[in-house]
């Protein structure tokens, strides 16, 4: 589940990202602030990047606490 999460953050932030940088710089029309969506495109990609990273997804934590006992 955890990372079925972090893909669609990292996907979602990449989308975000993208649609920001053209629009700071004039090739795409935007509804919302460019600078905004930039930010907020960063930090979706970079979160998703990192859970997808570094964390189990709850199926092994669960898989591993059976295991042990």
């Amino acid at each position: 589940m955890i990372k079925i999460l972090a893909i669609i953050m990292l996907i979602g932030g990449a989308i975000a990202l993208i649609m920001g940088v053209l629009g700071i710089f004039g090739s795409v029309a935007l509804m919302l602030s460019p600078w905004a969506l930039a930010i907020l495109g960063f930090i979706f990609f970079v979160a998703g990047f990192s859970m997808l990273k570094y964390r189990k997804d709850t199926d092994e934590v669960a898989a591993q606490t059976t295991k042990n006992s």
